[in-house]
């Protein structure tokens, strides 16, 4: 067990290999013996969360789950976790997001980017096209408020191609971040090359999903340990509310949380 990477400054294990890191999780987690979506409630209109001091409410649409290939308009355990996971990272002054600047991929309802923006982070959250009307409703209802210490924007980005100028200019974010992101092996390289596009000599990257494919978890750490240092964040740096062991009303959590800094050439 490692002391940081990054800007993370609590205890994470180091991936060394790709396939032993599967098997690692999939071994401790045996994803096949719990239940998805634990904490969300997918067909409800809305989902409640307190963090931060406050109760964020976001909007959902079931409905659009029809459509093939939308997954971003319902809130996802991943989300979840990784939410609870900055603000206990924040409180215990393991991670400092006040004034960071923050990219938030594949934001989905927008939940990771607007706790990130209550903990002090300038967030830019992003996501294709046609889900960006029901995250910009949400980042309006949640942090679009004087009081909240960070800021939250909305702006389109498609995996693989020129990201906005803006989210690659100098310097490059401090953070970014990404619940759920790791799904389909032919979206790996399109994922890669976006958070190589996003990524300097200072910026961590914090990915957390849920454990539903070994093939395409491999093929993802095999890809980024090419570019990127990889440690993985042991439960017991979560938030303790949302570890999968806390209790037997959590016991069905069964998510990953990665974090991953780029690897210095040196000349």
């Amino acid at each position: 067990m490692g002391s940081g990477m990054g800007a993370y400054g609590g205890a994470v294990r180091p991936v060394e290999s790709a396939a032993g890191e599967t098997m690692l999780l999939w071994g401790l987690g045996q994803p096949t013996a719990h239940r998805n979506n634990a904490l969300v409630r997918q067909a409800a209109h809305s989902f409640e969360l307190d963090a931060c001091g406050r109760r964020l409410s976001l909007l959902q649409s079931p409905s659009s789950m029809a459509t093939p290939g939308v997954t971003g308009a319902v809130v996802w355990d991943s989300g979840v976790v990784l939410a609870k996971f900055l603000e206990h990272a924040a409180d215990s002054q393991q991670l400092l997001l006040r004034d960071a600047r923050a990219v938030d991929l594949g934001s989905g309802c927008g939940l990771v980017g607007c706790v990130a923006a209550l903990l002090g982070a300038h967030v830019v959250l992003t996501d294709l096209p046609d889900r960006l009307k029901l995250l910009r409703k949400n980042v309006s209802l949640n942090v679009d408020d004087p009081h909240v210490p960070g800021s939250a924007r909305v702006t389109e980005l498609v995996w693989g191609d020129d990201p906005h100028h803006e989210l690659v200019r100098e310097p490059l974010p401090d953070f970014v971040l990404g619940s759920d992101v790791i799904y389909n092996e032919e979206a790996v390289d399109d994922l890669l090359l976006t958070l190589n596009q996003l990524s300097g000599q200072h910026t961590t990257i914090l990915l957390a999903g849920e454990l539903r494919n070994d093939a395409v978890l491999e093929c993802f750490l095999e890809a980024a340990m090419e570019d990127f240092l990889i440690a993985c964040i042991e439960q017991d740096q979560w938030h303790p509310e949302f570890r999968s062991n806390r209790k037997k009303a959590y016991a069905s959590i069964i998510s990953y949380d990665l974090v991953i800094a780029k690897v210095l050439a040196l000349a």
